[in-house]
């Protein structure tokens, strides 16, 4: 049963990496800001493969397992700081547009990106300390 609610989370996952790709590539062109974006999807169908395809080896699971904990915490964290850098680059672009730099919209913004690194903070330690 955790297997398959990881399956779906991923595919979750998955679809909105998808989505959020296309909506930062679209808005790049029309706004002509350069690309940036890596992707590694080699990475998710080696690991599609490994953990999820019913003929694959139990020694390898078990063997690649903490690299893959360790990999998926990295990817997360950094996934996190990204956002937390999405965010400032949009607060920053909208004070040079007139917001106000203390207002309403910049205490939103600075709020939800600190709920996100406390949370994030609080999954990691769960993760790797209690477990």
């Amino acid at each position: 049963m955790k297997n398959l609610i990881h399956l779906v989370l991923h595919a979750i996952a998955l679809a909105l990496g998808i989505w959020g790709i296309y909506a930062v590539s679209k808005n790049h062109y029309k706004s002509g800001i350069p690309d940036l974006i890596a992707s590694i999807p080699g990475l998710c169908v080696y690991s599609f493969i490994v953990f999820f395809f019913p003929g694959g080896s139990p020694n390898l699971r078990s063997g690649l397992l903490p690299c893959h904990v360790m990999l998926g915490l990295f990817v997360y964290i950094h996934v996190v700081g990204n956002a937390a850098l999405g965010l400032l680059e949009k607060l920053t672009i909208l004070e040079s547009g007139g917001l106000e730099k203390y207002g309403t919209e910049a205490f939103v913004v600075l709020t939800l990106q600190e709920n996100v690194r406390v949370t994030t903070i609080i999954y990691n330690y769960k993760c790797v300390v209690v477990n």
